[in-house]
């Protein structure tokens, strides 16, 4: 393991700890403040289509903003992980339209769309364990979303890149790897930031 990876190992270990403190009531009240400072972000507010996920225990949540942005008529994509852990996408119809899939995860049941949807968002949510002051992002380590990212720079498009986050999850340096890229904007219940114009 190079130095890098063992210092985002330890780095995981120790948010994910953090997480797991939290209260089923905090992971609520907190998701409930996201949802409604995400709303307002012109990266959300603008979009037409938003490719986003659906949060799963102490994440910081998801739901409410999801259940608000398809209100508002936007396209949500939610992906669907494939068996080499890549993302297939599908359109996001209701909570009632979640279906239990492998890892825990809440995906939806309608038609997949193919890896390539996600290049139809004007903003992706994505998941993550913190980000540093340059945008940089420190994610599950499965690598699912370094081969979004990577399938969006390739393309040429450039989407809003979001991500929610809990205040303690904005820290001093992620450790970075060639293949990571930085994200533009975080929402954290406390405070919004962004890393570039």
């Amino acid at each position: 393991m190079t130095g890098n990876m063992s210092e985002k190992a330890a780095l995981r270990r120790q948010l994910l700890a953090a997480r797991a403190l939290l209260t089923s009531d905090d992971v609520q009240k907190a998701a409930a403040v996201l949802a409604e400072a995400a709303l307002n972000l012109p990266e959300l507010r603008r979009a037409w289509t938003v490719a986003a996920y659906v949060s799963i225990g102490s994440e910081p949540g998801t739901r409410a903003l999801l259940d608000a942005l398809h209100a508002r008529g936007v396209r949500v994509l939610l992906p669907v992980l494939l068996e080499d852990n890549d993302l297939d996408w599908a359109a996001y119809e209701g909570a009632e339209r979640l279906v239990r899939a492998r890892r825990g995860l809440l995906e939806p049941a309608g038609p997949r769309l193919g890896v390539d949807a996600v290049l139809t968002a004007d903003t992706v949510l994505l998941p993550g364990l913190a980000v540093d002051a340059r945008g940089m992002r420190l994610g599950r380590g499965g690598g699912s979303y370094d081969r979004v990212l990577a399938r969006v720079v390739r393309s040429g498009l450039d989407p809003a890149l979001v991500m929610l986050l809990y205040a303690n999850e904005v820290v001093a340096r992620v450790p970075e790897e060639p293949h990571d890229h930085p994200v533009h904007a975080v929402v954290t219940p406390e405070v919004t930031l962004r890393f570039r114009a």
